[in-house]
């Protein structure tokens, strides 16, 4: 730690590093909290292993921070390997909030956020895809139901609600002619909120290239309602979310569009949950918590086929 404090100093230019903690992260980065000469900062930093390009990421983030979104500000940021922090990593600036589902939609702290979400979320999204999808380079574009096919082709076990949604989807694929940037993990979890509201939008190594309506539909599949009956990260309403998207410049959001996208969202989700649960289970990153996520691929597949009857 007192490594990490000193290669911090040098790379920020600054005298003092205190405070420095861990915080919890996910399999691809550590993330760690502190304060340069009193300024509270995280940072960022790529595991070994992970092969995405944490500066494309960067310049994603500064994009989306250039065109208004709600989002921490890249302070220092080197996609090298061999950086003076000794792999990939993003220095932002700290916003403060919640990002626990569970405290956002139940605590009395975030009643009045809970009113604005919808509406903020929706803009978000809007600034997002509005931005020119040739300013953060390096963003790849790719057939999502292709490589999830292959992706539980090569997983080998047998889910017929799965290869249901899979020939659903095929029947009534959109022919989208918008392509935007597209953060790829946009729910409650990855953003920050305080009690008024929408803060910063966090975890920006899935963004990509492709139809904008992918985030909407990601924000409405059913896990990313954490229990609330309400459809929009289980704080709002289809049309709520629909009307402030198309209001802050988003374009027209065709409902039918946006349900095929929380379609493919759910058979997604339901296929990581065994790629999650396989990681414990093959003994390459042991883990309680992975190994209960195996449990939801059945809830995946109960919320398809509601979805598949039009019951959700």
């Amino acid at each position: 730690m007192t490594t990490l404090a000193a290669q911090l100093a040098d790379v920020l230019g600054t005298s003092a590093i205190t405070g420095l903690v861990r915080l919890s992260g996910g399999a691809s980065r550590e993330t760690w909290r502190f304060a340069a000469d009193g300024r509270p900062l995280i940072l960022q930093r790529q595991r070994s292993g992970d092969g995405r390009d944490m500066g494309v990421e960067a310049s994603v983030l500064r994009a989306a921070g250039a065109a208004g979104m709600p989002v921490a500000s890249v302070v220092a940021a080197d996609a090298e390997p061999s950086s003076p922090l000794g792999a990939s990593f993003m220095v932002m600036t700290a916003v403060e909030g919640e990002t626990i589902a569970r405290k956002i939609l139940r605590d009395d702290e975030f009643t009045e956020a809970r009113r604005l979400l919808p509406a903020q979320l929706g803009a978000a999204l809007a600034q997002l895809h509005a931005v020119a999808v040739d300013t953060a380079p390096g963003l790849v574009e790719q057939d999502q139901i292709g490589y999830y096919r292959d992706m539980l082709d090569t997983l080998g076990q047998p889910h017929p609600a799965f290869e249901l949604a899979f020939r659903w989807l095929e029947q009534h694929r959109p022919v989208s002619p918008r392509r935007a940037i597209v953060h790829g993990d946009f729910r409650l979890g990855n953003v920050i909120v305080g009690p008024d509201g929408l803060r910063a939008v966090l975890d920006w190594e899935l963004a990509h290239l492709g139809d904008p309506m992918e985030d909407l539909g990601w924000l409405c599949v059913k896990a990313w309602r954490f229990g609330s009956p309400k459809p929009v990260a289980g704080v709002g309403e289809y049309d709520e979310l629909f009307a402030a998207y198309e209001a802050a410049g988003g374009g027209h959001v065709d409902p039918d569009e946006a349900r095929w996208w929380e379609v493919l969202g759910t058979l997604k989700w339901g296929i990581m949950c065994i790629l999650q649960c396989n990681a414990h289970l093959s003994g390459f990153s042991r883990s309680h918590e992975l190994a209960a996520i195996g449990r939801r691929v059945c809830e995946n597949e109960h919320d398809l086929f509601l979805a598949l009857e039009g019951r959700w």
